[in-house]
């Protein structure tokens, strides 16, 4: 079989799947999901800030701890947060973490 011909195979293969179904096909959906929500729980956290006009020395001292322990919290990427870190720093805002399994 040929490269092109290779590349047309593995191309029908996903022919009208999802995107979920395909990231589910390579074991990548759940790692998608954490970071997707992980990004969005940053992103609510620096408005919440930048509404607030909390710098990230103020948030740090908020929530006893570090300017970089701060930032990787707000780091989009990093998914090894803690709920409780998380629920803290929404307190820290006047919000409220909530989960939920579906």
């Amino acid at each position: 079989m040929t490269h092109n011909q290779q590349n047309k195979t593995v191309e029908s293969a996903h022919l009208g799947s999802s995107f979920d179904d395909f990231l589910q096909e390579e074991n990548l959906l759940e790692e998608a999901r954490e970071v997707a929500i992980k990004r969005v729980i940053a992103f609510e956290l620096e408005q919440a800030m930048a509404k607030q006009n909390i710098t990230k020395s103020a948030m740090a001292e908020r929530l006893q701890t570090s300017r970089s322990q701060l930032d990787r919290l707000l780091d989009p990427n990093n998914t090894s947060v803690t709920l409780s870190t998380l629920s803290r720093a929404a307190q820290a805002v006047g919000r409220k973490l909530n989960l939920s399994i579906t």
